[in-house]
């Protein structure tokens, strides 16, 4: 299956399951290739067919927005170098959870989140401890007794009922000793903190040289910005003085290349509840692209009370949607 056909499926997919999604990002560079929400839950996917393509730069860039956006990152992928991804396992690629069409299906259309991860080693499951240890208590089991069962230590049976999560064939012999699972689902969609690779979010990259004006007048303005590497927009700014507004940012000429990117920008504002503006090395011959606000550099030059800048981009961009 082509790249291309795997992306319209899995955005077909959402869509059945009541996600509203944004255009693809058809441009370079880019992260994700589209964001999706449904109620609360926000997501930016990549969608590949070998996910060993996901680098470290693209991972980490993904994790950094799901921070800045409140989203989630996620890859739905079909392979790696050496086998195909497994149904019902989520995988890891550079901190970002990673699993196939089939999974994705069972987690956003029928509500099932898988139950195994993949980890150095094996395959895994995280366990209900305080299930565990509630059932063997009852049954009058000691520890030493259940971990003879297991053919494992009395200490890795306390860890198990403190929360250490196990391979799946242990898994598979508690469910078959006590006739009933004790497998906790994981988490998707909320990054799957619990069990992917423990490393805090890598640190922004440092704004483009061109891009130091527009950054050092925002900031004046009372905006955090967050500087992107390899998204559809420059930055995510944050105002911090009065009532919230995130913003995707972008910078340029005016070109038609920049316009496409405009245009991308709205759509994944709308779906991320998120305003949009561009700033522009150049006066433009209208307010705004499709809900995103173009403003000149010599507007910004020209304006010193930071409350006429932040009304600027309100008046301009769109409003961003609320669910």
């Amino acid at each position: 299956m082509s790249r291309t056909a795997l992306i319209g499926n899995v955005t077909a997919m959402l869509e059945d399951a009541g996600f509203l999604v944004s255009d693809r990002c058809a441009v370079r560079p880019k992260s994700f290739d589209v964001a999706a929400r449904r109620e609360a839950d926000l997501v930016l996917l990549k969608i590949l067919g070998n996910v060993d393509a996901l680098d470290a730069e693209t991972g980490a860039e993904m994790r950094r927005l799901g921070e800045y956006l409140d989203a989630t990152p996620m890859v739905v992928g079909l392979r790696t170098r050496d086998e195909d991804l497994k149904p019902g396992v989520v995988y890891f690629r550079h901190g970002v959870p990673v699993f196939n069409p089939d999974t994705a299906y069972e987690l956003f259309v029928e509500g099932m989140p898988p139950l195994i991860y993949a980890a150095p080693g094996g395959l895994y499951v995280s366990l209900d401890g305080d299930l565990l240890a509630d059932e063997r208590e009852e049954r009058g089991w000691s520890l030493g007794r259940l971990a003879t069962e297991l053919g494992v230590s009395r200490r890795t049976v306390s860890k198990y009922e403190d929360g250490m999560n196990a391979s799946i064939e242990v898994a598979v012999q508690l469910e078959d000793l006590f006739e009933q699972p004790f497998s906790s689902p994981v988490d998707v969609l909320e990054g799957a903190g619990d069990v992917r690779e423990a490393e805090p979010t890598p640190a922004a990259p440092d704004a483009d040289p061109d891009d130091e004006h527009v950054v050092h007048v925002l900031t004046s303005a009372g905006f955090t910005v967050h500087p992107t590497a390899r998204a559809p927009f420059k930055a995510v700014s944050e105002d911090d003085d009065g009532p919230a507004m995130r913003m995707l940012t972008g910078h340029s000429e005016f070109t038609r290349a920049a316009e496409k990117r405009a245009r991308i920008m709205s759509s994944i504002g709308q779906v991320a509840h998120t305003r949009s503006v561009y700033f522009t090395e150049e006066t433009p011959k209208r307010e705004s692209v499709d809900g995103t606000a173009l403003v000149s550099c010599e507007e910004l030059a020209d304006i010193s009370d930071p409350e006429e800048i932040r009304d600027l981009i309100r008046d301009r961009a769109e409003t961003p949607s609320e669910a």
